[in-house]
């Protein structure tokens, strides 16, 4: 028997309060309630008491009895007017009945456990609850849906033949079995580890949609960067003055760029430094763009001098001040914030760079780091199963990679990830 669990999965104070109830007592629990038991998957209202008879309010109830629900274990919802009163009310009369307050995550937790989602598909939940941009919310919903777990399910498969055909190897050692037939495995190693690697290769831009992209503004002082910045986010980010040096720090923004999120940040000047102050702004500067995924490099009119800046960044040339006059350098973007000349292109350059480094190939996308490290270690394993000679390490080398794409659905037992994973949820999921 499971205990039974409830939840107020919308909040307090809202115009509709829904409570979620599962667990193996939740029928009894519901004819207390309601008085008799609503029809299975069909909105009743019913009336609602607590354990002496006063009513607590009318709402909508459904009843979904296990193992065909959600959760996989008898499951209700109560749909009630969102007021703190009523919510406390019934939160007090389903205490009373012997339901608990649900953990976070729990519903996902039982609904994993009783084979209604794997692993991917509740990490998929959580990020759909958490997506802010469209390209977010697409990602997440792919998982949440199971596209990527019908992929994976698909190189589970073909691993498991695999493991079959090196098993019959070895029990047929004596058999002097043709060397094609070897061969032909070896070539089908090949094959899954080609797409698992191409899995990874493209779990960069996943992870990149998931935390969204880092774009820092970098270039000497006075170069604009602060009026840029407040120009391209809209609003005043950043302190805006004529004296040299004002940012001291790394100042930073979120914004949504075509669908994708973005952190926009200002730095401070790169120069020599006068102080100790001005020194660790401009350490955090270089630093801020040796991890970016894009730098603006700001020069300002009329000399257009700007820092160097990592060869393996991206970097987009911005000639600021352009409305001052002067030779812009070529491949630069001539850019006024303060008249809005240049800003159109630069939001498009800079979006198009963006939709590069986000650009997803045919196959599933995985954007968690737990999910590639699973990845990696699999296509390791495999690996070594094409290098090695001896059939009883090779089949340990697909037993180790069986293992690794185990973890990444959680077929097996991994409670400390299953732990990290359910615990990021509300309480109401």
């Amino acid at each position: 028997m499971t205990a039974a669990i409830f939840a107020n999965a919308t909040g307090i104070g809202g115009a509709i309060a829904v409570f979620r109830m599962s667990g193996s007592d939740i029928a009894r629990i519901m004819r207390a309630l309601t008085g008799g038991m609503p029809a299975p998957r069909r909105a009743s209202l019913r009336r609602l008491r607590d354990g002496s008879g006063a009513t607590i309010d009318h709402g909508l109830v459904l009843w979904f009895p296990g193992p065909a629900s959600v959760t996989g274990e008898d499951y209700a919802e109560c749909h009630l007017h969102g007021g703190r009163a009523v919510a406390a009310a019934l939160t007090k009369a389903l205490i009373a009945l012997g339901a608990r307050p649900a953990e976070p995550g729990e519903f996902s937790r039982r609904a994993f456990g009783n084979g209604k989602l794997d692993l991917l598909q509740a990490e998929g939940i959580a990020d759909l609850i958490a997506a802010e941009t469209e390209s977010q919310r697409r990602l997440a919903l792919d998982q949440a849906d199971g596209a990527m777990s019908a992929s994976i399910a698909a190189w589970r498969n073909e691993l498991i033949g695999l493991m079959a055909r090196q098993a019959a190897l070895i029990d047929f050692a004596d058999e002097d079995l043709p060397p094609e037939v070897e061969r032909a495995m070896l070539r089908d190693v090949a094959c899954l580890h080609h797409d698992i690697t191409n899995a990874i290769a493209g779990g960069r831009a996943a992870e990149r949609i998931r935390e969204g992209i880092e774009i820092v503004v970098l270039g000497a002082p006075n170069a604009g960067k602060s009026t840029l910045v407040n120009a391209l986010a809209g609003e005043d980010v950043a302190i805006v003055s004529e004296i040299a040096g004002t940012t001291r720090d790394v100042i930073g923004v979120r914004l949504d760029l075509g669908g994708v999120p973005v952190r926009l940040v200002d730095t401070a000047g790169v120069r020599l430094a006068r102080d100790e102050i001005e020194a660790e702004g401009v350490r955090r500067a270089e630093a801020a763009a040796a991890r970016a995924d894009i730098v603006l490099l700001c020069a300002a009119s009329p000399d257009f001098a700007a820092p160097s800046v990592p060869d393996n960044r991206r970097v987009l040339h911005v000639a600021t001040k352009a409305d001052l006059g002067g030779a812009i350098p070529a491949g630069s973007l001539p850019v006024s914030a303060r008249t809005g000349a240049g800003l159109p292109a630069l939001i498009a350059a800079v979006t198009g760079e963006v939709a590069a480094l986000v650009a997803r190939g045919a196959g599933p996308s995985l954007p968690r780091p737990r999910q590639i490290t699973c990845l990696r270690d699999m296509a390791a394993a495999l690996e070594r199963a094409i290098g090695v000679a001896e059939p009883e390490l090779r089949a340990a080398d697909f037993q180790e990679a069986a293992n690794a794409l185990a973890r990444l659905t959680g077929v097996i037992g991994v409670e400390d990830v299953l732990d990290q994973v359910f615990s990021s949820f509300c309480i109401g999921k």
